[in-house]
Formats: C-alpha cells, sequence, structure tokens
C-alpha cells in the first residue's frame, strides 16, 4: 500500500501527473466541488455545485468515480451507480448540517406529520433520504416546490435557514428541520453592513444557507452554480462573496478582471471555511486512487429507499 510518506517529496506538478494517468489506468472520473482547494479542482473532469454533480455520477461513464466533496456527496453517487467502485478522498470529510438530522427524530418527525411530504436538501446522509419524498438541491429546490400543490403540506430539512428562505420566496408553509450549516450561519449581519461600508462599490451576493438578516442586504440571493453565473454575468466589477470561499477560485477563473472579496467571519464565531471539504488533499486524492480506498458502500436496501427521492428530483428538474 502507498503511504503518504512514500509521496511527501513530490510537488504538486508530479502529483497532479500521476493523478491524470491514475484517472486512465482506471477509466476512473474526478468529481470536486467548488469548495475544494484548486489544486483538487484542477484534475477533475467535473466541478460543479450539488445538483450538478448528481447529474455527473448519474450521467458517467466511467468504472471508477473519485469524489472530492464531502461524505454525502460521495454516498449519494454510489447510490446512482451501485455496481462502480466510489472512492473519495478521506472518508472523515462529513457535513455537520447533514449530522443535525437523526434517523430516529427525523422519523419521528415525519410520523408526527403523516399528511406532509418530505423535500430534503440533499445535504443530508442516505437514511434520510430514505425516509424523504424528493431530494432537492439549493440549486432546484424551488422549482421543485413550484411543482408540489397548493395545501399540500411540506417537511423541509435539514437546513433551517434555506427553508425559511424558500418558504419567503414561495409563500408556502413549510415544516422546518432546524439544522444549519456552520459555515454559512456563522455569517452576521454586522460583518456584512461593515464589509459593505469598506467596499462601497461591491455587490454583497450570498447563499441560501445564510441567515436571514444577512440575505436581506444581498443584491442577489442564489445557490453556489448561481452565484458564480451571476458574477459573470452582472456589470459589477467586485463582490463580496457570502458562502464557503472555495468558489472565489472559480469565479476568478471565468472573470479575471473582477474583485472578489470573501465575507468577513464573525470573529466570535470564526468558521466560514468548510473544513470538512478542506481534507480533500492533493495527496489524500492520489492515495485513494491508487490504494482504491477509502471505497464509499451503501447498503443494498437502504441504496434502493434513498435512490427513489434523489430520482424523483433528477426527473422534476430536467
Amino acid at each position: 500500500m502507498t503511504t503518504a510518506t512514500d509521496i511527501s517529496q513530490l510537488s504538486t506538478e508530479e502529483l497532479q501527473a500521476r493523478v491524470r494517468a491514475l484517472k486512465k489506468e482506471l477509466n476512473a472520473v474526478i468529481l470536486a466541488h467548488y469548495y475544494t482547494l484548486p489544486e483538487i479542482q484542477q484534475v477533475a473532469d467535473v466541478v460543479g455545485d450539488s445538483l450538478a454533480l448528481a447529474r455527473a455520477a448519474q450521467k458517467n461513464t466511467a468504472d471508477v468515480i473519485v469524489f472530492a466533496g464531502v461524505y454525502f456527496m460521495a454516498e449519494t453517487a454510489k447510490i446512482l451507480n451501485p455496481g462502480k467502485l466510489v472512492l473519495m478522498p478521506d472518508a472523515d470529510a462529513g457535513c455537520p448540517l447533514a449530522d443535525s438530522c437523526p434517523e430516529d427524530e427525523f422519523r419521528a418527525f415525519r410520523e408526527a406529520n403523516p399528511d406532509a411530504i418530505a423535500i430534503t436538501y440533499i445535504n443530508s446522509t442516505a437514511a434520510i433520504k430514505a425516509l424523504s419524498d424528493i431530494t432537492c438541491t439549493s440549486s432546484n429546490a424551488e422549482h421543485i416546490l413550484s411543482q408540489i400543490p397548493q395545501g399540500q403540506r411540506i417537511i423541509f430539512g435539514p437546513d433551517r435557514n434555506l427553508g425559511a428562505w424558500l418558504a419567503k420566496r414561495s409563500g408556502r408553509d413549510m415544516l422546518i428541520w432546524q439544522g444549519y450549516c456552520y459555515v454559512h450561519d456563522a455569517f452576521t449581519e454586522t460583518c456584512m453592513v461593515q464589509a459593505m461600508a469598506m467596499h462601497p462599490g461591491a455587490e454583497l451576493i450570498a447563499h441560501p444557507e445564510c441567515r436571514e438578516e444577512v440575505l436581506r442586504h444581498a443584491s442577489f440571493v442564489g445557490s453556489t452554480q448561481a452565484l458564480l453565473d451571476y458574477t459573470q454575468k452582472s456589470p459589477s466589477n467586485s463582490f463580496i462573496v457570502a458562502t464557503e470561499p472555495g468558489i472565489i477560485y472559480e469565479m476568478q477563473l471565468r472573470s479575471p478582471g473582477k474583485t472578489f472579496i470573501p465575507a468577513p467571519k464573525d470573529p466570535a464565531n470564526p468558521r466560514s471555511i468548510c473544513r470538512q471539504m478542506k481534507l480533500n488533499t492533493l495527496d489524500r486524492l492520489y492515495l485513494a486512487m491508487v490504494n482504491r480506498q477509502p471505497e464509499i458502500t451503501v447498503e443494498e436496501n437502504l441504496r434502493e429507499a434513498a435512490l427513489k427521492p434523489i430520482t424523483r428530483m433528477l426527473e422534476m428538474s430536467a
């Protein structure tokens, strides 16, 4: 087995070359989230948000999927591809938002509201997806909600900030699970107002996982992909970006003449970087490919149950 010590003297460029060679040898596809490190994004075949990566996981023809993201993303890829080897650089790259919704508690919540359908954010475990009717992402949640009949009671989870934003946008009365993303919840109104004062020509743009107090100051609110697209189309030349700052790498690539300012974090709660995403390092990516582990597995009965709401999401998003 190759170890970190064996490759400790390799440069970034040498490791990237080895990764690209291994991709061909394994007939592998590397999927990476926008929040991963630039050197990971540079070797990925697809870089995207959760919806784009779910679609890529569904449609690829590779024998091996290497998922640089957090655990629920690789788990979703395995649910969609039971016959393929799915690897991720670090199996400890979890998602505290997903973990904030325990299976037993969510089951009880559903049983207490039997007439409600559950639309569950993709940032959830396979067990929670299996208890849900439809999965969604921040990119397609509004579109999916628009297809649900008026009067139908809706459970939404696990992100309370995204749920509140969707309820406000859609006018729907939803039962919202009270989880949150620590990265986005760390942004505060006070810090945003200060940043806007320091950069008076910059537009504040924000992900809907941020608190409502932050969103009300934003000139644009949208998913990771929507934020990226907006910065390309907007006539503005500078932006304060209230989401995980990993996206700024791609924003700068697409708009090299523009300025992107990571939204400041509250000094009392300095956690606006996703530590779990940053566990996806280039050396761990290479070791996962050369050693064929950590491998992601999902028990078949659970996989079949979780596949149903994911399939409905992809069908309703077409």
